[in-house]
């Protein structure tokens, strides 16, 4: 697959999600308000707030994304190695400079987000500038800005803030319905109850499995890509050797976690249940750098 196509399928991909959100949304306040019926006013309420959401994480989701990680600007002359490295690998790919920040942290780990290569952003934690040496951060940088190039930053951005507001809504219906299906029973339909409950609790688990399938191979594609900027995959091996050690974060939401280098809910470490690498938003990173290695 060449880089343009990849570009426009994941251009593509970002489409058919927001407009599956919208149908799920929807479908979702629909149910509802049958239940409970409220005539037509619950389909507007779910069209109006999908659409709301799904144009807000089109242009926003790079804010949303920092404000949720707790990401601040980073400064110069204080990051020396991030922004000189950002600056050369920028211009070696092609790509405008992205915006940077840091997230104050000694865990290590790094993403990329924004909705194009004009309004993107790169993220480290501070552990990752203090512990890995400058070629390790080379390998880094350039797989975020792999990221960026590849139109990875749009899908994934969209889908940490679409599947964030899929789990609150959810959240939020569920302990609604139960009290208000227990203060007035009477006349309610107890198939589409049960119809509601299923749809509550199965849609957040659908927008879980969309993050997991497109999360994994985007990573091996970024890997790929990034070494073709630097041309040292050793580089990118050893910092995720490194990493994968330190790379859980506190304080993450599972809703951003398929954004980060490396999954920041888990330490990813090789003695790591395959069952629970089945379900990671991340391939196995002992695979990642066994590709790299062979290069």
């Amino acid at each position: 697959m060449s880089p343009y196509s990849l570009i426009s399928k994941n251009k593509n991909k970002t489409l058919f999600i927001m407009l599956v959100f919208v149908i799920i949304f929807t479908g979702f306040f629909y149910l509802i308000g049958k239940y409970f019926n409220a005539g037509n006013s619950y389909l507007i309420m779910g069209l109006i707030i999908s659409t709301l959401s799904t144009v807000g994480s089109y242009f926003y989701s790079d804010k949303i994304v920092l404000l949720t990680t707790g990401a601040k600007p980073a400064n110069r002359k204080k990051h020396y190695d991030f922004y000189t490295t950002a600056e050369n690998l920028s211009i070696a790919s092609g790509l405008p400079m992205p915006k940077l920040y840091v997230i104050n942290s000694p865990s290590m780990n790094a993403f990329a987000t924004g909705r194009d290569p004009k309004h993107a952003v790169i993220c480290v934690t501070t552990g990752l500038l203090e512990k890995l040496d400058r070629s390790d951060i080379e390998g880094v940088i350039a797989h975020e800005l792999a990221h960026i190039k590849n139109y990875d930053i749009l899908l994934s951005s969209i889908i940490a803030v679409l599947v964030g507001s899929i789990v609150i809504i959810s959240d939020w219906f569920l302990r609604s319905f139960y009290w208000r299906s227990n203060s007035n029973n009477r006349g309610r339909n107890p198939v589409l109850g049960v119809l509601v409950i299923l749809a509550l609790i199965i849609t957040p688990v659908l927008a879980t499995l969309i993050q997991l399938a497109i999360s994994r191979k985007r990573e091996y594609l970024a890997d790929a890509s990034g070494v073709l900027i630097t041309r040292n995959p050793n580089g990118l091996a050893d910092a995720l050797e490194k990493i994968s050690q330190h790379s859980k974060l506190d304080n993450i939401s599972p809703a951003v976690s398929h954004l980060f280098i490396s999954n920041p809910l888990n330490s990813n470490k090789k003695n790591a249940n395959w069952f629970l690498n089945l379900f990671s938003t991340h391939p196995p990173i002992e695979e990642r750098i066994k590709i790299l290695k062979s290069m």
